[in-house]
């Protein structure tokens, strides 16, 4: 099975699989080789989660209220 390319993952898997790369890397009974491998992934797996956190940031401060506190609508986010 090939993994999913972390560019494609949702936050939510993302976070599922960086849990899973961290209790390997924690038990310790890895190979050197493969914990490198595993430390690569988790790595790219958390910028994942950040990049699709601060994407979320963006769209919730994008969000515009009325007097009575009710959202209006999205303003466009650049980027997103």
């Amino acid at each position: 099975m090939t993994e999913k390319a972390v560019s494609e993952m949702s936050f939510e898997e993302a976070m599922r699989e960086l849990e899973q790369v961290v209790g390997q890397l924690e038990r310790g009974d890895v190979p050197l080789e493969d914990s490198i491998a595993l430390y690569t992934r988790g790595a790219e797996l958390k910028k994942r989660c950040e990049t699709k956190l601060k994407e979320a940031e963006e769209k919730v401060a994008a969000i515009t209220l009325d007097a009575e506190g009710q959202p209006t609508g999205l303003k466009p986010v650049e980027g997103l």
